[in-house]
């Protein structure tokens, strides 16, 4: 069924649509026609409310979960009203300096985009999540340490302080003297250069023999480094914070919990979701069954594009949490974050 426009409801059923949405998204419970005629100023009966909900349930915008309950908004029902009828409401001052102050801390990047992402959650009450490219990580040191015959601990320690692990599977019969030998190459020759570099330098030395090093110690060098290049071209970072959030207030519908909180797990679909939200001009709103991913735990996503100077998408923020979301205070929160790591990352 296709959502008709806001304009096409006449004012009555725009006045009662209103406060069942803002009712269910402040309890979290269906509103009666009873509630609606105590309490506003419509100056309507209860039955005469009760025809607008059902005239209102025809169109698919609300829902009755029992016979016998009040409505509630469908998830086309919420479309419309965050579409065209939500008054967003502007973080507070308090809101946007914590969150500015997270942005702001010092350290590797990753760190303050962890910072921030966790205020987010804090703020908001849902799971923050930041997906960025995976920076052009600049090396200062390299060392392996030895698991077992076949295996290798490799470390990674950029200039910015950062350390990156992988474990390496080694050749048959490699020795702690070759390990030792490519790790001090690695380090006395590529501190100061970026992966790409670095790799490019190693193809460049190797082929002209100027790599004054063993074959074993050539094989670990080349391996390392394919294995930490190719990881960085293939995954983004993905920062997810707050998922104890969504446990809060939702005892009553664990099953729907458990559920979101195995999705969140699946960090590639995540990443491709928050990758769609990057060609929008504002930020974008997922609704629960809008999105595939989200339709059996019943979720909502609000993510908005991370924009540089230049106008370039440097990465995306959001959140994620039931569709009973306070849209109206968290649309403007994300994008206040979007902005703030925005400065952060350019």
């Amino acid at each position: 069924m296709t959502t008709p426009p806001i304009g096409e409801l006449t004012s009555r059923a725009r006045d009662v649509f209103r406060m069942v949405v803002e009712g269910y998204l402040e309890t979290g419970a269906p509103v009666g026609s009873r509630t609606i005629s105590k309490f506003s100023a419509l100056n309507l009966s209860p039955a005469s409310i009760r025809g607008v909900m059902q005239d209102l349930e025809e169109l698919g915008l609300l829902a009755a979960p029992h016979t016998s309950a009040g409505r509630m908004p469908t998830d086309s029902g919420l479309r419309l009203f965050v579409d065209g009828m939500m008054q967003a409401a502007e973080p507070s001052i308090a809101e946007r300096a914590e969150i500015e102050r997270r942005a702001a801390e010092g350290g590797p990047i990753e760190d303050a985009l962890a910072a921030t992402t966790a205020a987010l959650s804090g703020l908001s009450a849902c799971a923050g999540l930041v997906m960025v490219p995976r920076r052009e990580l600049v090396l200062r040191q390299f060392s392996f340490v030895p698991l077992s015959s076949a295996q290798a601990l490799a470390v990674l320690v950029g200039m910015d302080g950062s350390v990156e692990n992988r474990v390496i599977d080694l050749p048959p019969g490699v020795s702690a003297g070759a390990l030792g030998e490519a790790a001090n190459y690695m380090t006395a020759t590529l501190s100061g250069l970026t992966l790409a570099e670095a790799q490019a330098r190693i193809d460049r030395d190797m082929a002209a023999g100027r790599a004054a090093i063993d074959a074993a110690a050539r094989g670990l060098i080349e391996h390392g480094l394919a294995v930490w290049s190719e990881d960085s071209r293939a995954r983004p970072v993905l920062i997810v914070r707050g998922q104890a959030n969504l446990i809060d207030g939702a005892m009553a519908d664990l099953d729907r919990v458990r559920q979101l909180l195995d999705e969140l797990e699946g960090k590639e679909e995540i990443a491709r979701l928050l990758d769609s939200a990057r060609e929008g001009a504002s930020t974008r709103v997922f609704i629960g069954s809008e999105n595939k991913l989200f339709a059996l735990s019943g979720s909502s996503v609000i993510a908005a594009p991370m924009r540089g100077l230049d106008g370039r998408v440097v990465g995306v923020v959001g959140v994620i949490g039931p569709t009973r979301l306070n849209y109206a205070r968290v649309v403007p929160m994300v994008d206040f974050t979007a902005q703030a790591l925005a400065r952060l990352m350019t």
